[in-house]
């Protein structure tokens, strides 16, 4: 009779318990799948309300999401609004029936549904971006928009960042900034999830007088009576290529390249 002690009973239980192991885990993701797409969905919305300041305590997060947002597509290369009209093949069609669940990361990888950056234009280094980008209007009790929410991404220093920038209808002040994701070091970069941080972007303008893109974040702190003030976010502290890496991520999303198109048009048109 073999011992219980041997190489080979050893080696047999472990595999046995990997096994198992495997299998539980397994079922536990994929009957957990559902509410994993549920939380993130629900955690998304409520990084989209809390950078228009619309995080209402004791309310629910997706009841005020249903309430005060319109959700509609872009397209980048004109800054139209996707309309029956506009939209030409089959996915753009149904996308426009369904925009909440319209996958904008993913469109950005799906051949056909993006559009690969050139190098001298990517300056906040995604490499490839969706044709067709969604917006958030945000409105207020009486049903007056009042606010545009839109996705922002890019690189910092070792992650990608991916958050929501909120302005007013004039499409030039800032109502806030956040972002839901990222992998930035903590206490460094992460501070970007600091209020104290966040609170400095509300009335900032993005765009100057000549009507270019002049927000930034400068190394140190703004001084107030400096002309370009009103266009400058003090930087992160010890983090100059995470804040380099806001700086150019929100620089190319409300660009010429990003939602610059969008932008002009509701300037000149209204939302």
């Amino acid at each position: 009779m073999s011992s219980n002690d041997s190489t080979g009973k050893t080696l047999l239980v472990a595999s046995l318990l990997c096994i198992v192991c495997s299998i539980i885990v397994s079922t536990a993701a994929v009957a957990l799948k559902g509410e994993q797409v549920k939380n993130k969905l629900l955690d998304k919305n409520k990084n989209i309300l809390a950078a228009a300041g619309m995080l209402e305590e004791g309310k629910s997060v997706q009841e005020v999401f249903e309430q005060r947002l319109e959700v509609k597509l872009v397209n980048l290369d004109t800054g139209e609004y996707l309309t029956e009209e506009t939209a030409t093949e089959e996915w753009q069609k149904a996308a426009l029936k369904n925009p909440v669940a319209y996958d904008q990361r993913k469109a950005a990888k799906t051949k056909g549904k993006n559009e690969i950056l050139d190098g001298a234009i990517d300056i906040a280094s995604i490499k490839r971006q969706a044709k067709f980008a969604t917006v958030y209007l945000a409105k207020d009790e009486a049903g007056n928009i009042e606010t545009i929410i839109l996705p922002v991404h890019g690189y910092g220093l070792w992650s990608t960042l991916y958050g929501f920038l909120a302005l007013k209808t004039d499409a030039n002040t800032v109502v806030g900034l956040g972002f839901y994701e990222h992998g930035e070091t903590p206490g460094l970069g992460g501070e970007v999830d600091n209020p104290k941080w966040k609170s400095m972007w509300p009335g900032k303008q993005v765009f100057n007088a000549q009507g270019e893109v002049d927000i930034r974040l400068i190394k140190g702190s703004v001084d107030a009576s400096s002309p370009k003030a009103s266009h400058q976010i003090d930087g992160l502290a010890g983090a100059t290529l995470t804040s380099n890496g806001v700086t150019n991520l929100i620089q190319f999303w409300l660009g010429e390249n990003g939602f610059g198109p969008y932008l002009a048009k509701v300037k000149e048109q209204g939302v």
